[in-house]
């Protein structure tokens, strides 16, 4: 969604004039009868939500979808919205890209004022880039996309919950076998806890960004995500080189050079996070 905000901004000129200019030319719509303002839902493919507030910025019509009315919404002082509006020309201002409360998603608004009222118009931005040229996004695709996603995502936390469980699950049963309990048997909960912690962030992270679009992503959080997974992987691995280390020294010392390769590999790995980390905090300070 980033993506679409850089390319909104750039193109924004031209896309405001349009928007202002087929307003202006169909002001008959502008009316307080909803039947006819439902009108410009047919110019703009792109639109999904209309209101009407008086001079004082009190709405006075309900929330008008395309196939839809949201009564509950009338009465709501919208000054706020007025607020951050940037005028374009006498009579019509439009607020830069922000989410919605009302879709969920990435949206603009115009404020036009006729008749004594000011007339809001929400367009969806993804659907006016689409209907520009500026990208493409074919709703099928897009629904099997979220699909996938959301079945990945549920099935991470599936596999998250089956780890921690099974952490308490292995320790509980030796703990009811004193003659087994054994320092592994307190690591091995502790691994299974680190990696359950790390793939249930993964997942959480993934529905946010690619089903539910709370977040939006961009490099800075890219890099603090990866870092935050491998690092829950470094403390797991770095607790089976140490139950490695302590099984070499009682059982076989001669194998203690294969726990200290384990170890070498952790301290690879955790330079090449800090590097990756510096050069993605270069780039983001650019």
């Amino acid at each position: 969604m980033q993506e679409f905000i850089s390319i909104y901004h750039e193109h924004k000129t031209s896309i405001e004039k349009f928007l202002v200019e087929t307003v202006r030319n169909n002001a008959q719509c502008m009316t307080s009868e909803v039947d006819t303002i439902k009108g410009f839902f047919s110019i703009f493919p792109s639109l999904e939500l209309i209101y009407v507030s008086d001079e004082h910025f009190k709405q006075t019509s309900p929330n008008i979808f395309k196939g839809k009315l949201l009564t509950t919404a009338r009465g709501k002082n919208r000054s706020y919205l007025a607020a951050q509006m940037i005028e374009k020309e006498d009579g019509v201002s439009i607020s830069d890209a922000y989410m919605s409360s009302a879709t969920g998603e990435s949206c603009i608004t115009m404020m036009v004022f006729s008749n004594n009222q000011y007339f809001f118009f929400d367009f969806n931005l993804s659907s006016l880039l689409s209907r520009f040229g500026l990208v493409e996004r074919h709703p099928t695709f897009n629904f099997i996309t979220k699909t996938f996603y959301f079945g990945i995502g549920i099935s991470l936390m599936f596999f998250s919950v089956m780890s921690i469980g099974y952490a308490f699950y292995d320790y509980f049963l030796q703990l009811l076998n004193p003659a087994e309990y054994t320092l592994e048997s307190v690591f091995k909960p502790i691994i299974a806890l680190t990696m359950g912690l790390a793939i249930f962030d993964l997942a959480k992270t993934l529905l946010e960004r690619e089903v539910v679009y709370k977040a939006y992503s961009d490099k800075k959080d890219e890099a603090r995500l990866l870092s935050k997974f491998l690092t829950a992987i470094i403390i797991a691995l770095s607790i089976e080189a140490l139950m490695v280390v302590f099984k070499m020294a009682l059982h076989d010392p001669s194998q203690m050079l294969y726990a200290l390769y384990l170890i070498i590999g952790i301290a690879l790995i955790i330079l090449s996070l800090a590097y990756y980390t510096k050069v993605s905090a270069t780039k983001t300070h650019k």
